[in-house]
């Protein structure tokens, strides 16, 4: 009797624990990071693409074809939909051997891609992408430092191509106007131009869908303590202004090392602090119809998540609400890439389907996730 006792209490207390470990996993069919994800009411997330090693920069073609590009590899990539259901099927290297070509933008049929020192472009890009295109020099003007050298690319209203050039360095001040800026050139790379100066580094910006003003996203300095300086969402609504680096952090914090040193610049605030070391990256202002409309023409920005902070911050898609040419709030919209202190994925770019969705690239966990609402739910 003893013994059949002993053996009840140790299957009951099995399955007692196997019904605990069940319970901290995904239900059965259900990708276990996905289902982490928490978000407002009505909207769900699901993969656009997996196995994209390294996934940053993202541009769409008219055609549906998506360019991705890379940071710590040498590869550009084109994804193809080809059932039109909103995944990837197949995936193409379009060119290996490249300097970190972070960033992708798609213009008149041609595809720009931005390495750490040039501007190189792939003409006729949907009609090539299959067969490792050769591509041409569009600048290789740029410095060629490694440090903040990975460049997100953009074409303006004006249709010219805004190029970043990062600080060398955590902090410094440099007498090469190239260094913390913002440039811009024609589609051919003729004309560069600074088009705003005093930015640390930015890796994602777009403009208002009805000002045409460019809105920037900064990544502020390191080494400065786990809680100051913030990163930074910024409005540039005309060339020529400078945005405080290495001068000034946020709105009102001086650098202890550049903050007294005499200069002639007048600062343009953030319109917006953001976490500090959040690494704020991707911004794109939602322009579609299948989000509610209190999202339209609102600030989506991926945040890459901090690297040598004492806790982890960031690993998210926050939400910043533009009322006219004000950043009025700011708040978490998609969260659960960070388990505790544990990275589960590290959101790089946004990107906006025709159909409303919203495209979101991981270099982390090598993924391209597609965000949708239901108005039914």
């Amino acid at each position: 009797m003893f013994s059949k006792k002993i053996t009840f209490l140790f299957l009951l207390t099995a399955a007692f624990s196997v019904s605990l470990n069940c319970s901290s996993q995904a239900p059965e069919g259900q990708d276990p990071l996905l289902s982490r994800i928490k978000m407002p009411e009505g909207f769900s997330i699901a993969d656009y693409a997996t196995g994209i090693k390294g996934a940053r920069s993202m541009a769409l073609s008219p055609n549906g074809i998506l360019y991705v590009g890379t940071r710590n590899l040498d590869k550009v990539y084109a994804l193809v939909d080809t059932n039109n259901d909103y995944r990837s099927d197949l995936t193409y290297v379009i060119a290996e051997g490249l300097f970190m070509p972070n960033g992708v933008a798609y213009y008149k049929g041609d595809l720009y891609v931005a390495e750490v020192n040039r501007v190189i472009k792939f003409k006729n890009i949907d009609a090539t992408y299959k067969d490792k295109p050769k591509y041409e020099i569009v600048n290789n003007t740029f410095p060629s430092d490694r440090h903040h050298g990975w460049k997100f690319i953009a074409f303006g209203p004006d249709s010219m191509l805004y190029v970043p050039v990062g600080a060398p360095c955590n902090i410094c001040l440099m007498e090469d106007e190239r260094y913390a800026s913002i440039m811009r050139m024609n589609p051919d790379g003729t004309g560069l131009e600074v088009f705003a100066s005093g930015v640390r580094n930015t890796v994602g910006f777009d403009w208002h869908p009805s000002s045409g003003e460019l809105w920037f996203t900064d990544n502020g300095r390191d080494r400065m303590g786990d809680d100051i300086p913030p990163d930074e969402l910024n409005r540039a609504p005309v060339k020529g202004l400078h945005f405080g680096y290495p001068f000034l952090h946020g709105k009102d914090i001086k650098d202890p090392e550049f903050g007294d040193k005499k200069h002639n610049f007048v600062f343009t605030l953030p319109s917006r602090e953001l976490g500090p070391h959040v690494a704020a990256l991707g911004m794109r202002f939602y322009d579609g119809n299948m989000f509610p409309g209190e999202y339209k023409h609102q600030v989506f920005i991926a945040e890459h998540g901090s690297w040598n902070r004492s806790n982890k911050i960031g690993y998210r898609i926050t939400l910043v609400r533009i009322k006219g040419n004000q950043a009025v709030s700011y708040e978490t919209f998609a969260e659960g890439w960070l388990d505790g202190e544990k990275t589960l994925g590290r959101p790089v770019d946004i990107l906006l389907l025709p159909d409303g969705s919203m495209l979101v690239s991981d270099d982390y966990a090598d993924r391209i996730y597609r965000i949708t609402f239901d108005n039914n739910q």
